[in-house]
């Protein structure tokens, strides 16, 4: 999920997906009205000094005040759905009012690491946090797992995309979002500041391991990795998402440097198998939507992703 239409999503709140009346169309126009010309447009900082802090939810303002006065009851509640229905402990990181309530950033605990969300309706006219009607947004924590345990699973071959992406960045003026970021808006997801992985819903290879995991969380990882079906693996199924800042304030995204990142990766062996996306943003990031996407920004994705056989 890219960060424009998570952002769009997680503002259209509980109306839609508790089947209220909201006309999603309309919704989703307006959010985009709102974002190219509202106030929104221009709320940009640089990369480096973004920490989620100024990360809004559109009509969000009358939830996140009840949310901040009863922070204890909404993060219990959070904790609570995650154990009742995954057996996974969580830790919260930001609560951000929606329309309907609260929007949780929460992080896994454990081997298994993803940062994803929750929703927590808050009845605004009696200031009460509806505890026992917490919800996620349809597949979102399902494919944060799984990207957890591909993670997990392919620990080395990560680790080996990470040193390269480290490397990269010091050697070039380049970087990545704060790891304050991340904890506090990011919930896509097995998360870097370089990448977060996307998993599909179709994807045999993994399904007896996140059967395995959701059954028992405490599964040993050994069990796990020998669980994984690799005759069954497409890298269409994988996605690893990455995104780059220039590292100076006024300069613009370069386009050698984005057509490097691809050649490299091509040319290695010990990094994840699956499709790679790319994208390079200048310095600027909009705090109130999470955004480093502009018009001047260079992607290279769908439908020709880098793939790594």
């Amino acid at each position: 999920m890219n960060r424009k239409n998570k952002w769009i999503i997680y503002g259209i709140g509980l109306s839609i997906l508790l089947g209220g009346c909201m006309n999603m169309d309309n919704e989703i126009k307006n959010v985009d009205s709102k974002e190219a010309t509202g106030p929104y447009k221009d709320t940009f900082v640089r990369v480096q000094d973004y920490t989620g802090e100024g990360y809004v939810l559109r009509n969000g303002e009358d939830a996140d005040k009840i949310a901040e006065e009863k922070s204890d009851e909404v993060q219990k509640a959070v904790k609570d759905f995650f154990m009742e229905k995954y057996k996974i402990d969580v830790i919260v990181h930001n609560i951000v009012g929606n329309v309907d309530g609260a929007t949780v950033f929460v992080e896994s605990t454990g081997p298994v690491h993803f940062y994803t969300t929750a929703i927590v309706p808050i009845s605004l006219s009696e200031e009460k946090v509806k505890a026992d009607e917490v919800v996620s947004l349809e597949g979102e924590v399902e494919s944060a797992i799984r990207g957890g345990l591909y993670h997990l699973i392919f620990e080395k071959e990560f680790a080996e995309l990470d040193q390269y992406l480290d490397t990269f960045v010091k050697e070039h003026k380049v970087v990545g979002r704060t790891i304050e970021a991340v904890e506090n808006v990011g919930g896509t997801g097995y998360m870097t500041p370089y990448y977060f992985i996307t998993s599909s819903s179709s994807d045999k290879a993994i399904k007896p391991v996140y059967d395995s995991f959701l059954e028992n969380p405490d599964t040993p990882v050994s069990e796990l990795k020998a669980q994984f079906a690799e005759d069954e693996f497409s890298v269409e199924d994988l996605k690893i998402n990455i995104e780059l800042f220039m590292e100076e304030k006024d300069s613009e995204p370069n386009e050698e440097l984005l057509n490097q990142i691809p050649s490299d990766l091509k040319g290695m062996t010990g990094i994840p198998k699956g499709s790679y996306s790319l994208t390079l943003n200048d310095n600027l990031i909009n705090e109130k939507v999470d955004d480093g996407l502009k018009d001047n920004s260079l992607e290279i994705g769908f439908p020709d992703y880098i793939e790594i056989n």
